[in-house]
């Protein structure tokens, strides 16, 4: 059966997540050192490693064999965690288990200690989705939780999350993932799938992604089924961004160095009449100069829609 790039390869230990090796050096310290605190919460945009970290770090505190405070991936704790088989982590979507009952349940079932393993972890996706009230049921266990408790939160709307729980947890924002380094990622990938992807190809698929990883390798494998050759004309083929009105942008993305255009640049399409492409075209251009050079740009700032 198929499985999706951003399965496939999504990260089993601290040095395979992408990005963020600010958060995961921490967390691996913290757990090498036994100072694992009880309650964390992972903030950041979409498909930047927030769920990602989240696994791994509940397999380092249960891990049987940890490697400098990393899971080994080989002991029965860490398999029993990958294939989900394990009942002491329980990953929970707030978005559909977000009411004060669910709390409740959720508070009366963590006081009893883990079957098999040596800590009993909560991950919590969409953690903002929990009613007030919700909230206020986790409140209590999560200031004073049994030591084989651990509370790891999730998500993308940090504001909607109140003061009382942000206090007690330990906060990690995840930042969006550079061009450059998801650039790696994907031909490094590529190369591993046997697919043929240039480098202007995994550079324009890079910027497209808009600082998600996830997304970056889930139009690779959008684009893998296009051509034998995955390149940046065939990217902007596949993704419908290379209609009458692009024209000039596709030129703009695909110079290197040495094409030079006139002094005013290419113009860049208007949004009328060209939908969605449109948008995705003039966040590109931000990642590119006049003559066709990339720049430290293409990635919307924090907080912006995409």
């Amino acid at each position: 059966m198929y499985q999706a790039l951003y399965r496939k390869y999504r990260p089993k230990t601290f040095s395979e997540v992408v990005g963020q090796q600010h958060i995961t050096d921490t967390l691996q310290r913290q757990v090498a050192d036994g100072q694992v605190g009880h309650a964390y919460l992972f903030t950041g945009t979409r498909g930047t490693g927030k769920t990602t970290c989240a696994r791994i770090l509940a397999k380092a505190v249960n891990c049987q064999h940890p490697i400098d405070g990393a899971p080994c991936n080989q002991c029965a704790a860490c398999r029993g965690i990958d294939d989900g088989s394990l009942l002491d982590v329980t990953e929970l979507d707030a978005a559909s288990n977000g009411s004060v009952n669910d709390a409740r349940s959720l508070r009366e079932e963590a006081v009893y200690p883990p079957a098999v393993l040596q800590k009993r972890v909560y991950i919590t996706d969409e953690v903002h989705m929990l009613s007030r009230d919700a909230f206020n049921a986790l409140l209590k266990i999560m200031e004073e939780p049994p030591a084989h408790l651990l509370f790891i939160l999730a998500t993308t709307e940090i504001q909607k999350v109140p003061a009382t729980i942000l206090s007690r947890c330990q906060r990690f924002n995840f930042k969006r993932i550079l061009p450059h380094d998801m650039e790696q990622q994907l031909l490094k990938v590529a190369k591993a799938e046997a697919i043929d992807l240039t480098p202007d190809g995994a550079d324009l698929l890079a910027r497209m992604a808009n600082g998600a990883l996830r997304d970056a390798l889930s139009l690779l494998d959008q684009c893998r089924a296009a051509g034998a050759v995955v390149d940046g004309r065939s990217v902007l083929d596949t993704l419908g961004l290379a209609g009458t009105q692009t024209v000039q942008l596709m030129r703009l993305l695909l110079a290197r160095q040495g094409r030079r255009f006139g002094a005013a640049g290419p113009a860049v399409p208007g949004r009328q009449g060209c939908g969605r492409a449109a948008g995705r075209a003039q966040r590109l251009c931000a990642g590119y100069d006049r003559s066709g050079r990339r720049t430290g740009g293409g990635a919307a700032p924090a907080g912006r829609p995409v």
